[in-house]
């Protein structure tokens, strides 16, 4: 429901940004008796976010599922996201055991589509009140802490006091600088550029990535028969594509190892994407402020990570304080809750991006997992489940899971193959 001005403006908590992360939140405490203003500075109900991935990760299925958003995204067109991966070592090709359950999954979902649909149920959750046009401009600070921010709205500025103010608005958040909440970057040796095709078929009708040592690119089916091609090559090659960005582009997909035939195609987009997108990780609370989405951490784009951890950061907000934003708790403690809860899940995922992020070829690790992965297929259902994020890096590359990829190469080797690395010795 949209609130008129002349209504009260005191809630439990006010999140900023109407997107993925704060629509979910919004959505979530409002089911747990909080009392939320869902701020979104733009104006109109249908905008969406146009740089991103357009793909949820596994991980976030059971807040899909709490959201009740499943059945709506089946019915938009939304395609469960198998992918395939390209390595020197040939295609990972994740498959179910036989006589084995399906591989879980999420969707690839254009924004176009996810963001009106999670917003407008947003605004017809009991307890939220959407208002649009409202741009955060300052907080409301007493002893310290947050209580409230100030807001340019269409009929002038507006106080809002909340309890909790969350910070749902992106990678260069206005909460987290106004909280004075610092960002931790890393540099991205790669730079991005992506463009939505129809008409384009994919091997299997699946994802596919592309593992090049260092460049990157991946193909993703999405509604409505659309799909999502991406470049994110080595910044090496960044004169080019500012020289020539259509004919850079299209010649890097061309040369791809079996390639998508996106001559015969229709490009029915821009050709958008960021020459500089640095990985950003700040603290997820400070004193009355909570951050969710890339308002706290930001990975990688060519992982498409940011929209499943944007619905689990604003699931684990919403559990964790949920109570106390009501009144009935703790605040500061149900705040380090999330926090511990945030970086406990997150960390160790975004070290092991930082580090991807430089551009490099695989290391001797990498090399060990990526090629039993395409000789084998537990090895290869195994990547998957770190690919979409239900298990961490710990579990990824624990002993056991080393010893079994060790295993297959060692067989490999024993038929006369090649070992994990070139003659070059990479």
């Amino acid at each position: 429901m949209t609130e008129p001005e002349s209504a009260g403006s005191d809630y439990d908590v006010v999140i900023s940004g109407a997107g993925l992360a704060g629509s979910a939140a919004a959505i979530l405490l409002a089911r747990r008796g909080v009392r939320v203003a869902l701020l979104e500075r733009r104006s109109d109900p249908e905008a969406y976010k146009v740089l991103c991935t357009h793909s949820i990760t596994a991980n976030a299925y059971p807040v899909l599922d709490e959201l009740g958003l499943v059945p709506a995204l089946e019915r938009a067109g939304a395609v469960r996201n198998e992918a395939r991966w390209y390595t020197r070592w040939g295609w990972i090709e994740p498959r179910p055991a036989p006589a084995g359950p399906e591989l879980p999954y999420a969707y690839n979902v254009r924004r176009s589509t996810l963001d009106p649909l999670i917003r407008s149920r947003a605004a017809q959750t009991p307890g939220v009140d959407l208002l649009l046009g409202h741009q955060v401009t300052g907080l409301v600070r007493e002893a310290g802490r947050t209580v409230g921010v100030r807001a340019s709205t269409p009929r002038g500025e507006r106080g809002i006091r909340a309890r909790l103010v969350v910070g749902a608005d992106g990678k260069d958040s206005a909460v987290a600088k106004f909280a004075g909440v610092p960002a931790r970057s890393h540099e991205n040796a790669r730079f991005g550029y992506l463009a939505h095709f129809r008409g384009l078929p994919l091997h299997g009708g699946i994802g596919q990535t592309w593992f090049l040592e260092p460049d990157m690119a991946y193909a993703f089916p999405n509604d409505d028969g659309v799909t999502v091609l991406a470049v994110l090559p080595d910044k090496k090659r960044l004169p080019a594509f500012r020289e020539d960005l259509e004919g850079s582009f299209l010649a890097f997909v061309r040369a791809l190892p079996e390639a998508p035939p996106i001559d015969s195609a229709e490009r029915i987009s821009k050709i958008i994407g960021t020459i500089d997108h640095p990985l950003h990780s700040r603290r997820p609370t400070a004193p009355g402020v909570a951050l969710v989405g890339d308002a706290a951490l930001t990975g990688d784009p060519l992982w498409g990570v940011g929209c499943g951890w944007a619905l689990q950061s604003a699931r684990w907000l919403a559990e964790a304080v949920a109570p106390a934003a009501a009144g009935r708790g703790d605040l500061d403690k149900s705040l380090a809750v999330y926090a511990r809860r945030h970086g406990r899940r997150l960390r160790g995922h975004q070290a092991m991006a930082a580090d991807f992020a430089k551009a490099r070829p695989f290391n001797p690790i990498e090399r060990l997992v990526f090629s039993a992965a395409a000789r084998d297929a537990s090895v290869a259902r195994h990547m998957h489940l770190f690919s979409q994020r239900l298990i961490g890096p710990l579990r990824f590359l624990n002993p056991v899971a080393l010893a079994r990829a060790s295993a297959v190469n060692i067989r490999h080797l024993g038929k006369g193959g090649r070992p994990p690395y070139g003659a070059d010795g990479r």
